[in-house]
């Protein structure tokens, strides 16, 4: 189990975490979340021991091996295959010191602990790995330093999957990965073993790998039971309970200072004003938790309407050398009111296809047919880093209004979500959220009839995410959307569009076939290769572990099947008493049925001792699952 005891830590000054405690039993699977700037990516760094909290703990059983995706990519000769087998420390030295030893009984050992390892299967493992990270069988074998830094990220992710850790830190994940890549993540997160902790701001990630949200605010962490919309809805249901609590007892301690006021000095009413006085002082004043809140963004619409097609292009290629089209036999269309998303792995041309609608790349070959009065906005992730560092939010708006007044060009930054507060930052001390915000900003400032959005959610936190599906759904001109972030793209687009094996096709289907089709294509891949070229020794040392493992879960399936009861016991408990409070938090029910409510509070304080309970026997049982797993662990263990 891992746990984060009373944990404190500031930086520059600023608390990020105030006495934060959790417990999270081994093998659960958590996301977590938060707004950008409240520490997320900081506990990753303490639990990797990058850095080291100002008081309390965290601790996990001293066997549990944690890793995380290297801040620094791969690089220099190696190939991609070769690099990850070398993330497996114990495999790299066993395989080097085998060619080297001459002792008999040393040689045995060694041998007998790559068999246990699957030492031998490993090639197979890192490879399809790879393979769902989007590298091919020839790209695998070619060096880290011909790839760029994006897709080198891509094989420190695979480097540490490979490694298969028992505490798996991952901290936006899907960042450098296309759909396609975050499909096959998804998948593989949800058949891990072992501990997960993921910070992310997919919300479909977190909906279809993790049974658990721990929640980072006001530096305390809260966990919750379920994925993102189960924790949304239930944190939004405590906040509405809370808030109306908060109202009565704000009214009670009006009507007890307004007494106290009325009669301190009354001798016949001073009595019941000290009484008054001391329940005053004794009320604990309940906390409302509110978040602040997100911006809005907006994208200003056309000033003028233009007739359909915007764009047309017919029987065309496209690509950045003469006789190398990267796309060809284009024929599409685009309206002013279609909202199009583009799917299909990077590399496949998705970005360039965004460059050819917006004028910026010229044809190979065909037409473009388009009116000279369009206008486009184009975002693209890289142009995070073409911002003027020293320059600020003001600074980059007021550019584009040279014969505007202060007043105006003030005004319009403000509109941006920079208010005096950020308006005078420089942009190198803006978060990438706060980056990403200036730039929808300056791409959209002259009311485009196009706008081109490329990966625009790699540096937006879950609420601004939202915020940027109501702007686009605001703005009344046409939207081609990159993505990996399918609630993005299934809230906005209206069509879909399919760049593959070198040209552009409408999509009849909708993302979850997609999804599906493209999850069949990898599996069918996989078949086909052989798994990767897997030997006999290698698949019956597969078949052996299989086996092991079977008997292990069948040792283990009475604390299991303990565990899973306790879990039931208390998902039902917590539910009754979430029923309970919105009965009670019904208006006038002290006032008009004070039995009914009587009943209702004394109800609710039974289910909650029986929580509480409930909660201690699964804390028991799950400790003593996780001490037997060690125990059967380290009995097979030479």
């Amino acid at each position: 189990m891992l746990h984060i005891n009373d944990l404190t830590y500031r930086i520059e000054g600023r608390l990020l975490f105030d006495k934060a405690t959790a417990a999270i039993p081994s093998g659960h699977k958590v996301g977590i979340v938060g707004r950008n700037g409240t520490g997320k990516t900081t506990l990753l760094r303490m639990l990797l021991g990058g850095l080291s909290p100002d008081d309390g703990s965290l601790s996990w059983p001293k066997a549990a091996r944690v890793g995380g995706v290297a801040q620094e990519a791969p690089g220099g000769p190696r190939s991609l295959i070769d690099t990850v087998l070398a993330a497996d420390k114990e495999r790299d030295s066993l395989l080097a010191e085998a060619e080297t030893a001459t002792d008999p009984g040393r040689i045995a050992d060694i041998q007998l602990r790559l068999n246990d390892i699957g030492a031998h299967s490993a090639p197979a493992r890192a490879a399809q790995i790879l393979a769902g990270l989007g590298f091919d069988e020839d790209a695998q074998q070619r060096p880290c330093a011909e790839f760029s830094g994006g897709w080198r990220m891509r094989v420190a992710l695979a480097s540490v999957l490979f490694t298969a850790p028992d505490i798996l830190l991952l901290d936006e994940p899907t960042n450098y990965l296309d759909l396609e890549g975050t499909l096959w993540l998804e998948n593989f997160l949800a058949a891990y073993p072992h501990t997960v902790l993921i910070v992310s701001h997919d919300r479909d990630l977190l909906n279809k790998c993790v049974g658990h949200i721990l929640h980072l605010s006001e530096g305390k962490l809260t966990l919750y039971t379920g994925g993102y919309d189960t924790f949304e809805e239930t944190r939004r249901e405590r906040q509405r309970l809370e808030l109306k609590l908060k109202k009565k007892q704000d009214d009670a301690r009006k009507h007890m200072e307004a007494f106290v006021e009325r009669f301190r000095a009354k001798a016949s009413k001073a009595t019941q004003a000290q009484s008054r006085l001391k329940a005053l002082a004794k009320m604990k004043p309940i906390a409302a938790e509110i978040e602040n809140d997100v911006k809005p963004l907006r994208f200003p619409s056309p000033q003028s309407k233009l007739g359909n097609p915007l764009i047309r292009i017919e029987d065309a290629s496209v690509g950045y050398a003469d006789g190398k089209p990267v796309l060809r036999n284009l024929d599409l269309r685009l309206d002013s009111d279609d909202r199009i998303g583009l799917l299909g792995a990077n590399g496949n041309g998705k970005s360039t296809l965004a460059k050819l609608l917006c004028g910026r790349l010229d044809l190979l070959a065909g037409t473009r047919r388009a009116s000279n009065k369009l206008t486009f906005g184009y975002f693209a992730q890289h142009q995070l880093d073409e911002l003027n560092p020293q320059k600020s939010a003001y600074d980059h708006i007021a550019a584009m209004m040279p014969d505007a007044t202060e007043a105006q060009k003030r005004a319009r930054t403000a509109a941006a979500g920079f208010g005096y507060d950020k308006a005078d930052t420089a942009a190198s001390k803006l978060s990438g959220g706060e980056k990403a915000r200036l730039l929808f900003t300056l791409a959209a400032f002259n009311s485009p009839h196009l706008l081109i959005l490329d990966e625009p959610t790699n540096h937006l936190d879950v609420d601004s995410r939202e915020a940027l599906i109501h702007g686009l759904n605001d703005y009344e001109g046409a939207v081609i959307l990159i993505s990996h972030d399918r609630h993005l793209i299934e809230a906005t687009a209206d069509r879909l569009w399919l760049v593959r094996d070198g040209t552009v096709t409408p999509y009849d289907g909708d993302l979850e076939s997609y999804k599906n089709e493209y999850l069949a294509r990898a599996r069918d891949q996989r078949r086909g290769s052989g798994g990767g070229g897997m030997n006999g020794q290698a698949n019956r040392n597969r078949q052996e572990e299989r086996r092991a493992a079977a008997n292990a879960r069948a040792e283990l399936a009475p604390l299991r099947k303990r565990i899973d009861h306790y879990e039931r016991e208390i998902k039902e408990l917590t539910k009754k008493i979430a029923q309970l409070d919105r009965a009670l938090a019904e208006e006038g029910l002290y006032e008009q049925a004070p039995e009914k409510a009587l009943k209702l509070m004394k109800d609710r304080g039974v289910l909650a001792k029986n929580l509480g309970e409930t909660e201690i026997l699964w804390l028991e049982a799950s400790e003593h699952f996780e001490r037997a797993q060690r125990e059967q662990q380290s009995m097979s263990t030479p």
